[in-house]
Formats: C-alpha cells, sequence, structure tokens
C-alpha cells in the first residue's frame, strides 16, 4: 500500500516513516467513513491512550523526582486529556488527512476536539504498532515539547477549581443543566450549562457530557476572572 503525498507529508510532520502504511490509514479512519473492508480506528484509539498514559507517567516521574502522587495526578490528568491531544493533533495538522464521511465534513468534523484528539491517540497507537515503545515514546515525547515541564503544579481540572471557588465564597455547588444532544450516536456533541446561585451562566459543548461540562466550567471561569 502506497501513501498519497498528504499522507507522506503527514509523516514527515510526525517525525516517522511507517513500514506498514495501513496502520497510518486505519488510525485516520473515522467510524462514519468505515467498511469491512475500512476498519475505523476505535481500537488502535483505545490502545493509544493507554501508550501515551505510560509515556507520560514515566515522563512526570522523571521530570520531578519529589513531586507526590498528589501532585502528579493532576499534571497528568492534563497532559492525557481530549483537549491536549486534540491541540497536538491542530499542531500537526491532522485534520487534513482525517478521513471522515460526508456529514461529518458538512458539520466541520476536521476542526472538532473529540474527532481530533481520539484521532490522534491512534496515531499513536499506530507508531507503537509498526515501530514499538521507543519509537512510539520518542514520538510522544517530541510532539508534546515543552508541555510536560511547563504544565501547572495545581492542574486541576475546571469543575474541580470552579466548584472549590464558589465554594470559597460560601455559595452551593454549580448546578450543570444538559441544554441539547445533537449529531449521530457515533460522535454526539453535547451542549451544557453551568448556573452559580447568584445566576451567572456559561455554557460548554463536548463529544461527552463531562467533556461538555468541562467547557461550560472553563467558560465560567474566564467570565468570573473578568470580574476580578
Amino acid at each position: 500500500m502506497k501513501l498519497s503525498k498528504e499522507m507522506k507529508a503527514f509523516e514527515a510532520r510526525l517525525g516517522y516513516t511507517f513500514r506498514q502504511p495501513h496502520l497510518l490509514q486505519r488510525a485516520l479512519t473515522h467510524p462514519s467513513i468505515s467498511s469491512e473492508t475500512r476498519p475505523d480506528n476505535q481500537r488502535l484509539e483505545f490502545l493509544g491512550d493507554r501508550v501515551l498514559g505510560l509515556v507520560m507517567a514515566t515522563a512526570l516521574l522523571e521530570d520531578d523526582k519529589d513531586a507526590s502522587e498528589g501532585q502528579l495526578a493532576p499534571r497528568f490528568n492534563a497532559l492525557v486529556r481530549k483537549e491536549t491531544c486534540a491541540d497536538v493533533a491542530r499542531e500537526v495538522d491532522l485534520g487534513v488527512v482525517l478521513k471522515l464521511g460526508r456529514s461529518e465534513m458538512m458539520s466541520g468534523g476536521r476542526r472538532k476536539m473529540a474527532l481530533l484528539g481520539d484521532a490522534m491517540e491512534a496515531v499513536i497507537a499506530a507508531v507503537y504498532r509498526d515501530g514499538g515503545f521507543e519509537n512510539a515514546q520518542e514520538m510522544i515525547l517530541r510532539l508534546w515539547g515543552g508541555r510536560i515541564g511547563a504544565v501547572d503544579t495545581d492542574a486541576r481540572d475546571a469543575k474541580t477549581v470552579l466548584q472549590e471557588l464558589v465554594q470559597g465564597r460560601k455559595q452551593p455547588p454549580p448546578k450543570y443543566l444538559q441544554i441539547s444532544r445533537e449529531g449521530p450516536d457515533h460522535a454526539p456533541v453535547f451542549t451544557i450549562k453551568v448556573q452559580l446561585q447568584d445566576g451567572a451562566t456559561a455554557d460548554g459543548t463536548g463529544n461527552s457530557k463531562r467533556h461538555a461540562e468541562q467547557a461550560a466550567a472553563t467558560a465560567m471561569l474566564k467570565l468570573l476572572e473578568q470580574e476580578t
């Protein structure tokens, strides 16, 4: 199997050349365009998430030999979460070579955080299956760049930060309400509204309720920051 010029250029951006090009092809195939002869990237995504986790956990231990588990855990979560994977995917223009069905393309699938993050994890797994752990590790550390050393010591997720903030103001916890659920079953898009006791609200979207809640909490934190 020969790769197209676009796929070859993507290999160059990854810094890795596949001996088994079909693995890269599969890693970039979204379920919306898969078939019996063209499997999607979901199984590779599952594996890539675990490979990324091992690399990040090892890197964090080596970067800060005195950090406790309680300090390492939020940093780890910040480095492996879908949003970070999507950011890396954007940096290597993964969306350009992502294989999508017509409906996903029409709805801007090449820019969606969830699709990009999933595909980035699948690409990690493809490199792991093609060249082994060391090659996958080298690519991950290079693409994640200075994120490992720069990740905040206090890298708590947005929902946790927001809840602690409002509790510090003697207010009850924020309320999260599902506003809508759109898209096909294999790629839903949720919209969540977060509301505080004083009436302040903010919306967020994501491919799961959890991601949408985090996005809403992030939006609320930005609003509160503007008030101070």
